[in-house]
């Protein structure tokens, strides 16, 4: 996740933007005529006064944000209009402290901008505020305005209107439909003071002082309390983010599946993580949902047992080795072979060279005996320096572990950072090239990205060949909530080409052994719906074993009020059909505010 002390990028753009086409930047604003703040809300995303300087605009402070890079308050006039396109609140930016208390009834001079979080290249919205302002405080003690109370009956079930294809698929200049869109009805409140209540958390909290509640209960939900991300047409319009303008040691402690019951009230803000954010004055209590981590069940003897987990960056220096041990012996319950994502050089993110991970993998492992668990083996292949993303100097890789007493590794010399594994007919089998090996890694595809590692296992006779992907992250992609609708993935570019490398690789598996037991596992970054998944499966040389799950059982990992499928194991033609498949997807960690991983990981047993 990027830094939360991002400095305001770029942002106060003085735009008359009625469409992603077109900014004019005013160079000498007018002065406009005493308006009130419906007036600068207007009926679309952008202030029909963007770029003019207003005087006298009444309101009462609703909130203070005395902290971080954008502060300023919130003001909302409680004399609304009629228009329920129209917002009656709005927010001005001091940069410094604020001089005023909620209750405060204020006049302000300056000039109405448009700040896009995160930077007008983010495809984001925008917030109309007023920036260079001078305020003048006339009374204080005042009632705030009543909250709007923003509930199941108000979010409307439709979550965006298709954006204007004049303007690069933009909504920016469309009116507002607060009674058809869930992203017009939260425009519609932008800057205002909104209530939710006895809402259920699908986040749990962070660092950042961060949660995700719904105020549609029903929607999308899991047993477990989450709502689950289905479909690209399928959102969630009930998720809505929360945060706090108390102090940081106020915030609650929360997982999935608890209720922040009663009322949690505050200005309705819009910010780079997360859209549309209500930022509390006051903030329900907790009642636990008693969420418990799960526990997979143990492989029977003629079962294989793989895995993937992704360890999220972990390098001797992390304190989070025995937690991963005790998940991997006791939630996983051992897996025969496990696919690592994720594991750092003996240095983590020093860039100094270095690229072994023997200290960082025989750490894990140490630590799986002492938690009870098997002493593992491994295999990998360390990167070129600096060659792979992730963190930088970190070089990340993917590792096998397996397990010695159940399955045996084919070692085949002469894989390198940059050799290509290949498939030969032995005895009318097929086999590897090179066990370890790395599928292409000259390939273009794979530029500042994950190579996939490929290795032949023996399990009780029968040849299984494992795939360990990690493929490129959705980094750049447009938000759900950008103001480009629908809004673009370019990610995809990259994780399409990898996964057109992988099939391939597959097919030449099947080619020449057509009963081939085949596994491609991993964090795919992707959904199981998604344009990745299909090119990975092709015509049938793979098949996403998630799928197997109910639907609302389909999820690795919480992102932004969205349970959703990342982390994938896939199995070839004869595995599926005759493999006697069971699949779990063991949560330990998305869930959690004490996750020690971002991703659930996954096993699959079947017999061979």
């Amino acid at each position: 996740m990027p830094s939360k002390s991002s400095a305001r990028l770029a942002a106060l753009t003085v735009a008359a933007v009625c469409s992603a086409a077109s900014t004019l930047v005013l160079t000498s604003p007018a002065q406009a005529a005493t308006v009130r703040i419906h007036d600068i809300q207007g009926t679309t995303r952008i202030s029909p006064y963007a770029g003019q300087k207003v005087a006298d605009v009444a309101g009462i402070v609703i909130g203070v944000r005395a902290y971080g890079s954008s502060r300023g308050f919130w003001m909302q006039d409680p004399n609304p209009d009629a228009d329920p396109a129209t917002s009656e609140g709005v927010f001005v930016y001091t940069g410094s402290t604020p001089k005023v208390a909620v209750g405060d009834a204020v006049t302000v001079d300056g000039t109405v901008s448009e700040y896009v979080p995160g930077g007008t290249s983010s495809g984001n919205q925008s917030v109309t505020e007023i920036s260079r302002a001078t305020t003048t405080v006339v009374s204080s003690g005042n009632a705030v305005p009543a909250p709007v109370v923003v509930d199941a009956a108000s979010v409307p079930d439709a979550y965006a209107p298709a954006g204007d294809t004049t303007a690069k698929n933009s909504i920016n200049g469309l009116p507002l439909r607060p009674s058809t869109y869930a992203l017009d009805y939260y425009e519609s409140l932008e800057g205002m003071n909104v209530r939710v209540a006895d809402t259920r958390v699908v986040t749990a909290s962070n660092r950042y002082h961060e949660l995700w509640v719904t105020v549609k209960p029903h929607e999308h939900a899991n047993r477990r309390g989450g709502t689950v991300y289905g479909s690209y047409t399928s959102q969630n319009t009930g998720r809505l983010q929360i945060q706090s303008l108390g102090p940081a040691a106020d915030f609650p402690t929360v997982d999935v599946g608890d209720t922040l019951t009663g009322d949690t009230t505050g200005p309705l803000d819009y910010n780079a993580y997360g859209g549309y954010t209500l930022v509390a004055n006051e903030i329900g209590a907790v009642r636990s949902g008693g969420l418990e981590r799960e526990t997979t069940r143990p492989q029977r003897s003629r079962e294989l047992a793989v895995a993937t987990y992704n360890v999220e960056n972990l390098d001797p220096s992390d304190d989070t080795f025995a937690a991963h041990a005790d998940a991997i012996v006791h939630n996983l319950q051992s897996p025969d072979i496990v696919s690592l994502e994720e594991i750092q050089d003996n240095d983590g993110a020093t860039d100094d060279g270095t690229v072994a991970a023997d200290v960082t993998v025989n750490k894990l492992i140490d630590a799986i005996v002492a938690a009870g668990g098997p002493h593992y083996d491994w295999r990998s292949i360390d990167p070129a320096n600096d060659q792979d993303g992730g963190q930088p100097g970190g070089n990340i890789r993917n590792v096998f572990l397996f397990n010695p007493q159940r399955v045996s590794f084919t070692d085949r010399s002469g894989g390198d950072a940059t050799t290509a594994a290949g498939v030969t007919r032995v005895h009318g089998r097929a086999a590897l090239t090179v066990s370890p090996g790395r599928i292409d890694p000259r390939n273009v595809a794979w530029q500042d990205s994950r190579k996939p590692l490929v290795g032949e296992f023996v399990f009780r006779g029968r040849t299984v060949y494992v795939i360990s992907t990690h493929l490129a992250s959705k980094g750049g992609d447009q938000a759900l909530h950008a103001q480009y609708q629908p809004p673009v993935r370019s990610s995809e570019i990259q994780r399409h080409l990898q996964a057109t490398v992988v099939n391939a690789f597959v097919n030449k598996i099947l080619k020449v052994q057509r009963n081939a037991d085949v596994i491609a596992l991993g964090d795919m970054n992707d959904f199981e719906f998604s344009g990745t998944a299909k090119i990975l499966e092709g015509r049938g040389e793979l098949w996403s074993a998630i799928k197997t799950l109910p639907r609302s059982e389909r999820y690795t990992y919480d992102y932004q009020g969205n349970e959703q499928v990342l982390d994938q194991i896939m199995v070839s033609p004869r595995i599926r059909r005759h493999g006697r498949l069971s699949y779990d997807s063991v949560h330990i960690n998305s869930e959690f505010h004490d996750q020690i991983s971002d991703h659930d990981p996954q096993v699959l047993r079947f017999r061979p």
